[in-house]
């Protein structure tokens, strides 16, 4: 039997796989090297992570959607099953959002994505290996983190929401799907609207960024992330002063415009910008009454009195394609 060069883990409800998992079922069929490993809920990747650590694969391929890496990242820190030597990660462009795998090079035909991972593990894999910062989330007494890449929270959060629980029931292909919600909140900052059919205004929030200081107020976008990159293409600028990159925009639409064209041409981060805030750190807090925020595609509450902590967790490498 030949080794395990790659270890595939699939979450056949990942909006991708419903028309692309036959065909990477049969891909793998044609290729023993490869270890597929499907479950149907995050409650089943601790078992599947078990089962895969037995067979010691060269790199793990998470084929889902943000939502899908997240719960696995959460259980490569908490779970402890390859011990202190893990896998690298690799990250299919699957799902209905893929800010992880766009992130790391991985867009396009899943199955030809992964054609190139099994390349890569069939020679020496440091060239292609990248390490990545990660976010460890804790909401009030909760003692297990959650762990993640991209936190939205405010006004991105509740856009967020409003897209998967309005604007994806319509059936409509993705691009479209984010147009309209676009437009959306286009409409809501002009016309200053509330009503049902446009996104929510967003609720107020305190963010502590260190112990000596916090942003408060509206925002129509608070991102945390470890990423790279936040909006459209742009980088973004750091000087180093901690792994959790900060975004914060005011409600209002000039400053949304100026944050938009800064990262558009990869200056977000670099100069100030009214109503734009951008910060690094070790350690964030937002606390918030009742405001969502969302890690990866898994929602939490940040209430008065019980904020939700952000601490950096013990970064993974990743294998990133070449752009």
């Amino acid at each position: 039997m030949s080794r395990t060069r790659i270890a595939l883990l699939s979450n056949p409800r990942s909006t991708g796989n419903l028309g692309q998992l036959p065909r990477i079922r049969a891909f793998c069929a044609e290729h023993p090297d490869i270890f597929h490993y499907e479950v149907e809920s995050a409650g089943q990747i601790g078992e599947a992570l078990r089962t895969i650590a037995r067979v010691g694969p060269k790199v793990l391929v998470i084929n889902g959607g943000d939502g899908t890496v997240q719960a696995a990242l959460t259980e490569l820190h908490n779970g402890g099953h390859f011990g202190d030597s893990p896998p690298p990660v690799a990250v299919l462009p699957s799902g209905k959002t893929n800010l992880i795998a766009l992130d790391l090079g991985s867009h396009g035909d899943p199955v030809t994505a992964l054609r190139r991972f099994l390349d890569l593990a069939q020679a020496d894999l440091s060239p292609h290996l990248v390490a990545r910062e990660l976010i460890a989330l804790r909401c009030g007494a909760e003692q297990r983190p959650v762990i993640g890449m991209f936190l939205g929270g405010a006004g991105l959060a509740d856009i967020m929401l409003y897209c998967r629980n309005k604007i994806y029931p319509l059936g409509l292909p993705n691009g479209v799907s984010h147009a309209l919600t676009a437009i959306a909140l286009m409409v809501r900052l002009f016309l200053r609207l509330r009503t049902s059919f446009l996104p929510p205004h967003p609720s107020p929030l305190q963010v502590s960024v260190r112990s000596d200081g916090h942003l408060s107020g509206r925002f129509s976008l608070l991102a945390v992330t470890t990423l790279d990159k936040l909006l459209l293409s742009g980088e973004l600028a750091g000087a180093g002063g901690g792994p959790l990159k900060l975004v914060a925009i005011e409600e209002r639409f000039g400053s949304l415009l100026s944050a938009f064209f800064a990262s558009l041409f990869g200056k977000l981060g670099r100069s100030k910008i009214r109503g734009v805030y951008f910060e690094e750190a070790d350690e964030i807090s937002i606390e918030g009454d009742s405001s969502s925020v969302i890690l990866d595609g898994e929602t939490f509450r940040a209430e008065i009195g019980s904020p939700i902590h952000l601490r950096r967790a013990q970064p993974l490498s990743f294998v990133r394609l070449a752009a």
